[in-house]
């Protein structure tokens, strides 16, 4: 068995200088990080082509664990924007000088060590070296077997720009895929600061229950999006479909539409393009007796609601009104991404306000739940729980902060 403890200490060890490089220092390993992406992108792609073989192609992880030339790029553009960003170290949030004469600061720091468990998504382990770089952390990765080979020559290429750049690698290291690397990841105190998990609420869940460490819970999405009595069609079929179907295996897309009563007779237009694009429906009795007939729609059982489909499935539930909607939402809501369709301005600025989530939506798609789109760069998950950090977390939140206390031999009494 590896001796995890040693490589913990060393990732603590040699993370500490992290938050001394100069800007140019990280922008230059980004952009040299951007170029062995550009250079080995098919040594990437025949080792995550040996991961996609080993999964079937109707697993809803499937289209997490691909990766392609084209998604490449994304990630490429994504790198070239947390570069551009402002680093979020050693900024002053706070000043004041007492009446004794001591200057006090409040500055940014690193959190110091992340540790971050993950499933079948190589594209992460791009993302949160990118993040943990420009924010002075250092990083333990433990990604998912299903991802080993992609998570492997990602990080080569990672370690070949730390090392043309005189950083050591030892401050980012990736894990082995087995249990024996979660449970003592999950019980490094002393040596990792906070565990992030990505994945299923099984995974979350396995986490928060099993952590020594202090845990950030990011991730699981279960997507409402309320369509209002007030609500305009086309908004209505334009929003439901792009936050269906744009990507429907990642965690902001729609998983329950829930409808109010007076609409009930738009709701073939609504989900017409869904129909075509083979989304399976799970209507509830009122929605249903409008919909029976329809390719793909069948009877609604109360396990559809408050799942989690992360494929071409959506749950229907008919409302009476905005109350009955956010009670739904109340009972189901992993507190990820929520939306309303309404033109009521009243009625919008109700569920803006009463709606516990990380991002609530009024007349948009759930889509845009992600850190880039938040002009944020990459991501290092998103934050559906309220201590520290909330929604899309980025550069800032991978921050704390210290006290800096300047005096002239003040002593108290």
């Amino acid at each position: 068995m590896p001796d995890f403890q040693t490589l913990f200490q060393q990732v603590k060890k040699c993370s500490t200088s992290l938050a001394l490089l100069k800007e140019e220092t990280t922008a230059k390993i980004l952009s040299d990080l951007i170029s062995n992406i550009e250079f080995e992108t098919q040594t990437i792609l025949e080792a995550n082509q040996k991961d996609l073989d080993k999964m079937d192609k109707s697993d809803p992880r499937y289209d997490r664990l691909l990766l392609s030339e084209k998604r490449l790029q994304a990630i490429i553009s994504e790198i070239l924007q947390v570069q551009e960003l402002p680093s979020p170290l050693h900024k002053v949030l706070e000043e004041r000088t007492l009446e004794n004469g001591l200057y006090l600061t409040k500055q940014t720091v690193p959190l110091g060590v992340l540790g971050i468990i993950y499933e079948a998504r190589p594209n992460v382990t791009f993302d949160v070296f990118c993040l943990a770089l420009k924010s002075g952390n250092g990083l333990v990765l433990k990604g998912g077997s299903d991802a080993h080979h992609s998570n492997l020559a990602i990080m080569e290429l990672i370690h070949k720009a730390l090392e043309k750049n005189g950083v050591d690698k030892g401050s980012f290291q990736l894990l082995p895929p087995d249990r024996n690397a979660t449970k003592a990841l999950l019980e490094a105190v002393g040596w990792v600061d906070i565990i992030i998990p990505r994945g299923s609420q099984g995974l979350i869940d396995f986490v928060r229950e099993n952590a020594k460490v202090p845990v950030i819970e990011t991730g699981a999405g279960i997507v409402h999006t309320y369509v209002d009595a007030t609500a305009d069609l086309e908004k209505a079929k334009n929003i439901i479909f792009n936050a269906k179907t744009r990507r429907p295996s990642v965690c902001n897309s729609l998983d329950c539409l829930i409808i109010h009563r007076d609409k009930l007779n738009d709701l073939p237009a609504i989900i017409e393009k869904l129909i075509e694009a083979q989304v399976e429906i799970f209507a509830d009795e009122k929605s249903f007796e409008i919909l029976q007939g329809l390719e793909n729609v069948q009877p609604a059982t109360e396990a559809h609601f408050g799942t989690e489909f992360l494929s071409l499935k959506m749950a229907i539930k008919t409302v009476k009104g905005l109350d009955e909607a956010l009670e739904h939402i109340s009972r189901f809501s992993s507190k990820h991404s929520e939306a309303i369709i309404a033109e009521d301005p009243e009625i919008l600025e109700s569920f803006l306000n009463r709606v516990d989530a990380a991002a609530v939506y009024a007349n948009a798609s759930t889509a845009f739940t992600d850190g880039n789109q938040f002009g944020l760069g990459a991501e290092i998950g998103i934050s559906t729980q309220k201590l520290h950090a909330r929604g899309p977390m980025a550069l800032s939140e991978l921050c704390s902060y210290k006290w800096i206390i300047k005096g002239k031999g003040q002593i108290r009494n």
